[in-house]
């Protein structure tokens, strides 16, 4: 059965997991240290590579394994706000967005869709977290969906009880601002059972994955 994952969600020492604010400079705000120990060139798969296959390399390669669609929260595509301007913004990533797959952006504000040549398309939606989905499991086509966050998006997703599987990468880093992951998701670990693993690199991670439901 499809699954609604999140991956590689890095989380501070003290709880956050993104800056205040993004800008054109800083995508994740003051937050740059979390990422301190991310292999981003596993993201597809360990082969090809050429460093050790490490537990954190594992792990973070499952982002891509089986997805079919992903959700995105605004800020992550980019640090505007209000209305899209007219200036052609197109996302973080070139010509060559990592993610492969259709991916809907949640805003409040109408945008035209935009579609690469490598399968990744961003389209962009006024949804609820159970209305958006609906859209990327019918786009997925039977694969799981992945939330890529922020947390901010990522925790509605949690509040609604839609997340199936969740594997956080606690990192040794205190930042002492930004935006905290664990704010209102009390109770949150009676529904998952959870794994944690260590790693030589001092990575905690954390893998969620949801109970049966009753």
């Amino acid at each position: 059965m499809a699954k609604t994952r999140v991956h590689n969600l890095f989380v501070s020492a003290d709880g956050f997991a993104a800056g205040e604010y993004v800008t054109l400079v800083e995508p994740i705000g003051k937050a740059a240290a979390l990422f301190s120990r991310f292999d981003g060139r596993v993201i597809h798969g360990i082969q090809g590579v050429d460093a050790p296959v490490t537990v954190d390399r594992a792990l973070f390669s499952l982002w891509g394994q089986g997805i079919g669609a992903e959700i995105m929260g605004r800020r992550k595509f980019g640090p505007q706000e209000g209305p899209w301007p007219d200036e052609g913004w197109q996302g973080w990533w070139g010509e060559e967005p990592p993610f492969l797959t259709p991916t809907f952006v949640l805003t409040h504000h109408p945008r035209e869709a935009i579609s690469f040549e490598n399968g990744t398309s961003f389209s962009f939606i006024d949804a609820s977290p159970h209305e958006a989905l609906a859209l990327a499991q019918d786009a997925a086509g039977g694969l799981d969906v992945r939330l890529g966050g922020g947390p901010s998006s990522i925790r509605e997703f949690l509040e609604a009880d839609l997340v199936d599987f969740l594997h956080l990468a606690i990192v040794p880093v205190v930042l002492g601002a930004g935006v905290r992951f664990w704010d209102e998701l009390e109770g949150l670990h009676e529904r998952f059972d959870v794994e944690t693993v260590s790693t030589a690199s001092g990575l905690t991670h954390q893998l969620f994955n949801r109970r049966a439901r009753g």
